[in-house]
């Protein structure tokens, strides 16, 4: 066989000896037609050639990479180089998969080998990993992350506000718009966020700087995703990365440290906000007007000029206000508790 086209120029920086008992001396391996050339690192020499089917493998998984020309005892070589250790596994699996296995044992492997490489395409992949454990997260340990999420927001934006009256208002405007739980921050946000688990945060401001709930309504329904590819347990993946992902997957939970700078980068988002459709229609299904959150984005009206004329209300109040006056005056003064 000849080496992979993709490989005929690999070269990289290796540890080489002779004999068992001789000092390793630096080399430069590369990719022959069917070998693997050995060349002194100093003067380019061609020290040995190994035929690359013959090559074994002597740590398998381990690092640096061990390897020898036969079973025999006698030459080794050490690789770091990702990239050159990639490229001589791939010719060992080509190799094996051209050898012949004849019955149930080349049914097997073939059975094997397909069901190893849906595995990696699920679970190994990064990309596919997070996004796999987000898709199969439970709704309780989703609550728990999005919890841990707001803990560590609270460290940039200081704790939660609270009272026993605006706490209720809180949770009248949770259950209005279908949500776990919604949270005021005594630092501005600039809206509101959605976090895992159906946890609704936002800043103080959107609630001392205006005379009803619809504009801070307006301003959650903006934050609610627009679909999967908005998950905001898939955010929180990407950011926790892969190795997080993967304890999540077989041991239930994130590594405590995580979530770490995960709040200030949230904070440092722009908030995103739904499409118009999609965005009146969750003001149609909360019975809240669009016109009050249109013009505390644009006072002037003219980029949110669709949700206005739109609006299911047509610009009238809310037949049911979310929240009642004295609920609403409640919850403007819960940051002063």
């Amino acid at each position: 066989m000849t080496a992979l086209s993709e490989y005929q120029r690999l070269e990289s920086p290796g540890l080489w000896r002779d004999l068992p008992e001789a000092q390793r001396r630096a080399v430069i391996v590369s990719f022959g037609d069917a070998t693997l050339v050995i060349s002194d690192d100093r003067s380019a020499r061609a020290l040995a050639h190994w035929s690359l089917p013959a090559v074994i493998r002597l740590n398998p998984g381990k690092r640096p990479a061990l390897y020898a020309p036969g079973d025999e005892p006698g030459e080794e070589l050490e690789l770091t180089d990702d990239a050159m250790i990639a490229a001589i596994e791939k010719v060992h699996a080509i190799i094996e998969a051209r050898r012949p296995h004849p019955g149930r044992l080349r049914n097997g492997l073939l059975a094997g080998s397909a069901l190893l490489i849906s595995a990696l395409a699920v679970f190994w992949l990064p990309g596919a990993l997070i996004a796999h454990a987000a898709s199969v997260a439970p709704n309780a340990k989703r609550i728990a992350i999005g919890q841990a999420v707001l803990a560590e927001l609270a460290t940039v934006t200081g704790r939660p506000c609270s009272t026993p009256a605006g706490d209720k208002a809180l949770e009248k405007l949770a259950d209005r718009l279908g949500l776990g739980a919604v949270v005021v921050l005594p630092q501005a946000l600039k809206g509101a966020r959605q976090l895992p688990g159906g946890i609704a945060v936002m800043g103080r401001d959107l609630i001392v700087n205006n005379d009803s709930a619809d504009v801070a309504v307006g301003h959650i329904l903006a934050a609610e995703p627009g679909g999967p590819a908005e998950d905001p347990l898939l955010e929180v993946l990407r950011w926790a990365g892969v190795r997080a992902s993967f304890r999540l997957l077989t041991t239930g939970n994130l590594p405590q440290d995580s979530l770490n700078g995960y709040g200030a980068a949230l904070l440092a988002q722009r908030p995103s906000r739904l499409a118009d459709d999609a965005l009146l229609a969750g003001f149609s299904a909360a019975g809240v007007s669009a016109t009050p959150y249109a013009y505390a984005i644009d006072p002037s009206g003219e980029t949110v000029l669709g949700l206005i004329e739109a609006d299911p209300f047509r610009g009238a109040p809310s037949p049911q206000p979310p929240l009642v006056d004295a609920e609403w005056v409640a919850l403007q003064a819960i940051c002063d508790g």
